[in-house]
């Protein structure tokens, strides 16, 4: 009943101003205020006054609200450790067991370098730069730089 009557008086109030506003010749800014000195009232004629005092005062809803936030909280508590642990219990599970039996991932290929380019053997990576440095005259190549600025027109 205190929240309506603190309502009422806000929109009277505000429509006094819209009128003072008015007069003075300030119509657009006049009919802003009564625009905003109107929502009380018709919050409390709609009864959303009536309910949020219903949820403020109720012991028991805040009781409720204070249950959805550990809710909240253990939802993304779990969500944090699952991220940070490496899954589900089902795979670390399954890791564990293939760390215990030795298994290891077999391991990858050199990355390809180009389409028609064979591969290098390790003896010959080493064998290459000294080949280039020989063949230049130093040891930059700038061959492909140079193929660039030409296309370019630089």
């Amino acid at each position: 009943m205190l929240a309506e009557t603190i309502c009422s008086a806000a929109s009277a109030a505000g429509l006094g101003i819209a009128a003072v506003t008015a007069y003075r010749k300030r119509f657009l800014a006049a009919t802003r205020i009564a625009a905003y000195s109107l929502v009380p009232i018709g919050l409390v004629l709609t009864g959303v006054v009536q309910w949020v005092t219903d949820i403020a005062f109720k012991p028991s809803v805040w009781l409720g609200f204070g249950l959805l936030g550990v809710a909240w909280l253990l939802f993304i508590t779990t969500r944090a450790v699952e991220r940070r642990g490496g899954g589900t219990r089902k795979e670390r599970k399954a890791a564990a067991r293939a760390a215990r039996d030795g298994a290891v991932e077999p391991a990858a290929p050199a990355p390809a370098l180009g389409a028609g380019l064979p591969a290098v053997q390790p003896q010959q990576r080493e064998k290459q730069p000294e080949q280039k440095a020989a063949a230049n005259g130093s040891g930059d190549d700038f061959s492909d730089i140079e193929a660039i600025l030409k296309k370019h027109g630089i």
